[in-house]
């Protein structure tokens, strides 16, 4: 990595970082904000801080204070003027700095905490009296049920027939989403229960994150897959013979391909 790369890397993380101080500072000088907690890569993992990075955190307000902190972004402004805002859930925003920090941010009441789903993050700033376990959530994402191979062998081959039937139709667009996202998305699995997986941490709530550095030699074959609009073809053909040279393939479903691919 160049010098200078390093260097935006290090003063985007330091940006980051302060922002969310200055954030929790904002919240402290509040009536009735409770803690700041700092998720993902501002949370726990700051080791994936890096210039593409944004904000993601929680805040923790008194019990029938949440409307007013949603319905008043001044805790947040106060931190940095704001260039957009959009409420995108019942509980929070996505916005964006007028610097161009981009965030997502939700906000909770101490009761909602025992139902809410998140990664366990860090508490940036808190009340002396909140407890260090607000960090961790109560709920932690049930792990995702593994199919059977032979199920989800039989799932890429289908798309890959609807996917070659609808595109021969004229139907661009659904072929592509059958081809080059929903067989891909079992290939994608194939992979995971096959390879050998590096250390770099799993994101439970996106699988498909981070995936070129979990498994980077099957992340060559990944552009062959998924060649565009024009070319659902191609990305089936190249689908199809991954698939045939690492499963056992019906004979049957595969002649039905391969005459759609030459028709």
């Amino acid at each position: 990595m160049h010098e200078r790369s390093v260097t935006n890397a290090m003063d985007r993380r330091s940006t980051l970082l302060n922002r969310l101080d200055a954030i929790g500072h904002s919240l402290e000088r509040s009536e009735s904000a409770l803690a700041l907690i700092g998720l993902g890569s501002v949370g726990r993992e700051l080791n994936r801080l890096d210039d593409h990075s944004d904000l993601d955190f929680f805040v923790i307000v008194e019990s029938d204070r949440k409307r007013a902190y949603l319905d008043d972004l001044s805790w947040l402004s106060a931190a940095h003027p704001l260039s957009f805002t959009f409420l995108n859930t019942d509980d929070g925003y996505k916005f964006l700095f007028a610097d161009g920090i981009y965030g997502e941010m939700a906000v909770f009441e101490p009761n909602e905490l025992t139902t809410a789903v998140y990664s366990p993050g860090r508490l940036v700033w808190r009340r002396e009296d909140v407890p260090e376990s607000w960090a961790a959530p109560h709920n932690w994402p049930p792990p995702r049920r593994q199919p059977s191979v032979e199920w989800t062998l039989g799932e890429a081959l289908t798309n890959l027939y609807v996917g070659l039937s609808r595109f021969r139709r004229g139907e661009k667009l659904s072929a592509c989403r059958f081809i080059q996202h929903y067989a891909v998305d079992r290939v994608l699995d194939l992979i995971s229960w096959s390879s050998q997986e590096t250390t770099v941490a799993v994101d439970p709530f996106d699988m498909p994150r981070r995936f070129e550095q979990r498994y980077p030699e099957s992340a060559r074959t990944l552009p062959d897959f998924m060649q565009g609009y024009e070319r659902s073809i191609e990305s089936a053909n190249a689908i199809l013979e991954w698939l045939d040279a690492r499963y056992e393939v019906n004979p049957a479903m595969k002649e039905a391909i391969l005459l759609l691919l030459s028709a």
